[in-house]
């Protein structure tokens, strides 16, 4: 008997013309510590930027559990399966995606390419993957809905302000502007301590970078006496001419963008915590699926379903707020033995998405099978795709994007898998826990 055909698709044709072409990759190299490397050079004469991005809290040791954690767990493919023919797309929340892939919600991407956010959000809509865009962005929420584009896909994610007007009218601005799904972080209600920035007193809000969602806000500027303003931010990013500017020279311009940072940063990194009764309070607002971002307990994930919410993102933030704690790998694993997660997944009521040391398809694979329906690039994907935001703007995030899911694409074949779907909670079968 003749074996199928191969029928075409974006992530196998990407991979063909890798070897066909014999073009070098925009970002040098495919291998993700070249990459990481590279971005840290481009970024050489502005280290406290990269690090700003790129460095986790304490002694970055949450960090470290995230990648330990997928190292521990090992995939055992299955043979002579027909594979020839595979599909990665799928549904979350009524709504098709090209691949269970997003690209998670950072802010201030202005510190590490002049294009920002809107090469990001460009980059998203060529390659058809969704992206969420962060409340400490450094362009508006309408610039970054227009790069995006009409056929893009995109959640807002939600820094929580203390103010409800202004919670509000982010919010209305957000469906406005055609973002269909509202991420809410819960595990930064303040900025964690994180020592690489501490060291160079390095925060960027401060200074007028990553509240241009504050800036271009019509009720956080009117608070302030005055008008609403959709601006682009300098590169590079050099905090100290504004300070010296605002502090030593009195100019009238930098001490505004200072006072406007601190304000905007008191808003929505206040160190005012919220509790689980406040959450009605967003769900009277918002008319679209809610999702919340930082679970670790399998507690809190059951909380969330009595809420009614109808997601949760399981991450630590990449360990950049609390140092020691658990793998966000480890975490999804103990959430995922709850019945009662289990039945609200499985009934619809509960969709379980992922964050947090994600660097390659196998890890996308490894974070499915664990129960996981959808991946933050980081499967939310984040820090690789900063690298190559960092080196080649709007191209080398696209590459990020393209070649993680392409990677998914083979392997999971490889795996025995021909329907990405059908990883999800295939833990027992596909994968087995391994000692250090």
């Amino acid at each position: 008997m003749s074996a199928a055909p191969v029928q075409s698709t974006q992530w196998m044709k990407y991979f063909g013309d890798i070897y066909g072409h014999a073009k070098p990759p925009v970002l040098g190299s495919f291998a993700l510590k070249e990459i990481e490397d590279t971005a840290r050079e481009v970024m050489k004469d502005h280290l406290p930027a990269y690090m700003y991005t790129f460095g986790s809290a304490g002694t970055c040791s949450t960090d470290a559990a995230n990648r330990r954690a997928f190292n521990r767990w090992k995939i055992v493919p299955a043979m002579l399966r027909d594979c020839t023919n595979r599909n990665v797309e799928t549904t979350i929340f009524g709504q098709k995606f090209h691949a269970p892939l997003f690209i998670a919600p950072i802010g201030v991407q202005g510190i590490l390419h002049a294009d920002g956010e809107l090469a990001t959000a460009r980059a998203a809509a060529a390659c058809g993957i969704p992206y969420i865009m962060s409340s400490a962005s450094s362009r508006s929420i309408e610039d970054v809905a227009k790069a995006n584009g009409p056929n893009g896909q995109r959640w807002y994610q939600l820094y929580w302000p203390r103010t409800d007007e202004i919670t509000i009218s982010l919010l209305n601005r957000a469906k406005a502007a055609g973002f269909s799904a509202l991420v809410i972080t819960l595990d930064t209600m303040l900025l964690g301590w994180r020592p690489h920035d501490l060291d160079t007193a390095y925060i960027p809000f401060f200074y007028g970078v990553g509240i241009q969602v504050g800036l271009s806000d019509p009720v956080f500027m009117k608070s302030h006496g005055y008008e609403p303003v959709h601006e682009t931010t300098k590169f590079p990013f050099e905090p100290e001419k504004i300070r010296d500017a605002a502090l030593k020279e009195g100019d009238v311009n930098a001490q505004k963008v200072m006072k406007l940072g601190k304000e905007w940063l008191g808003q929505t990194n206040s160190g005012s915590f919220r509790s689980w009764e406040d959450l009605q309070f967003i769900k009277d607002h918002w008319d679209g699926p809610i999702i919340l971002k930082g679970i670790q307990r399998t507690s809190d994930a059951e909380k969330a379903i009595d809420m009614g919410i109808h997601g949760i993102i399981v991450s630590n933030h990449g360990g950049r707020q609390v140092d020691g704690a658990i793998g966000s790998l480890d975490a999804l694993a103990k959430i995922m033995r709850s019945q009662k997660v289990l039945n609200a997944q499985a009934k619809g009521d509960l969709t379980v998405l992922f964050d947090s040391g994600i660097r390659t398809g196998s890890d996308v694979i490894k974070a499915m099978a664990m129960g996981a329906q959808g991946v933050l690039s980081t499967i939310l994907v984040a820090r690789p795709y900063m690298y190559g935001l960092a080196t080649a703007g709007q191209a080398g995030v696209e590459q990020i994007l393209m070649q993680t899911v392409t990677d998914m694409h083979i392997t999971m074949g490889l795996c025995g898998y021909s329907d990405v779907n059908d990883l999800i909670g295939k833990r027992d079968e596909l994968l087995e826990l391994v000692d250090d």
